[in-house]
């Protein structure tokens, strides 16, 4: 796919960074970190777009489906570790956020050279996850014109299924191909053309935006809670009985005893103590409610 780079916002030359390697140490950083500033700006430009695309992905996995993230190099890595981050943050199923990257996992620690220009890889890899139209895709591309990430694009659009686009840069190519763009553009890069820098950040700010509040919206936070959690390590524990502290106000010891009798279950927990049920009462309160915990005491304090 030819272009030119010049174009992209991605591969400007930042004049406010020309001299940076003839500061000091102390200067560079601060230099840096001034041009940081400007990727939150640059996201909140763009808020509109990431509420539209929230809402489009939580109604596909309501009814069922899954979340993919397609993308090379660094933009790939983002949307790898935002699916992984997901399970044990929210206690979902594995295969409910997806992240692929060109040149598969290897990619993810060592760059894969040329995988990133195959359209054909980005389609293939959709196909050997069953993608279907009930799922949703966002392809993730710091320039917006990466063929793996267009590949699976039209792909996905193919099917019917919802497709948006996460870019750093105006009139992208992938937003042609695109349902809805989001594109925030902070810049210059501090080193030209190194797009892990603000475009990546940009990226992870919105990345961040999307699957937490499509996870707030699907009951998996009570409060500002992370209700479910999966203590499967010593620290997560520590924190599943913090979190059930919080919400009860109950002391660690009954706020452990009870995570104790339901599998280490923070809702079960949160509403055996707020309720005073059992484990299995608690466990069908909950399932009635859709798994949120303020329906089930709304509903609960009504009968």
């Amino acid at each position: 796919m030819a272009v030119n780079l010049k174009q992209l916002d991605t591969e400007k030359r930042n004049p406010r960074t020309a001299a940076i390697d003839t500061l000091s140490t102390q200067d560079m950083v601060a230099l840096i970190n001034s041009e940081d500033h400007l990727c939150a700006e640059a996201v909140r430009e763009v808020l509109p777009a990431v509420a539209q695309s929230i809402d489009v992905i939580y109604e596909q996995i309501r009814k069922g489906g899954r979340l993919f993230y397609a993308g090379a190099g660094t933009s790939g890595r983002l949307g790898v570790l935002d699916a992984a981050e997901c399970p044990p943050t929210y206690g979902v199923d594995p295969g409910l956020v997806v992240g692929l990257i060109a040149g598969g996992p290897t990619a993810f620690l060592k760059a894969v050279e040329g995988a990133e220009d195959s359209p054909d890889q980005g389609r293939q890899d959709l196909i050997n996850h069953a993608f279907s139209a009930a799922d949703v895709l966002v392809g993730i591309a710091a320039s917006g014109r990466t063929p793996y990430v267009i590949g699976a694009m039209d792909y996905a659009r193919s099917l019917g299924a919802p497709v948006i686009a996460l870019v750093c840069t105006h009139n992208s190519a992938m937003a042609q191909h695109a349902d809805i763009t989001i594109d925030p553009v902070p810049g210059p890069e501090v080193v030209t053309g190194s797009s892990r820098m603000k475009s990546g950040t940009c990226q992870k700010l919105v990345l961040n935006m999307i699957s937490t509040c499509v996870m707030i919206k699907s009951g998996k936070v009570y409060g500002n809670l992370m209700v479910d959690v999966q203590a499967t390590n010593e620290k997560l524990v520590h924190r599943a009985v913090s979190i059930v502290c919080a919400a009860t106000g109950e002391e660690e010891a009954a706020a452990r005893a009870a995570l104790e009798q339901c599998g280490f279950s923070c809702k079960t927990a949160i509403v055996m103590l707020l309720l005073g049920l059992d484990a299995p009462a608690a466990r069908a309160a909950l399932e009635a409610a859709g798994g949120r915990i303020a329906l089930t005491l709304r509903s609960q304090e009504k009968s």
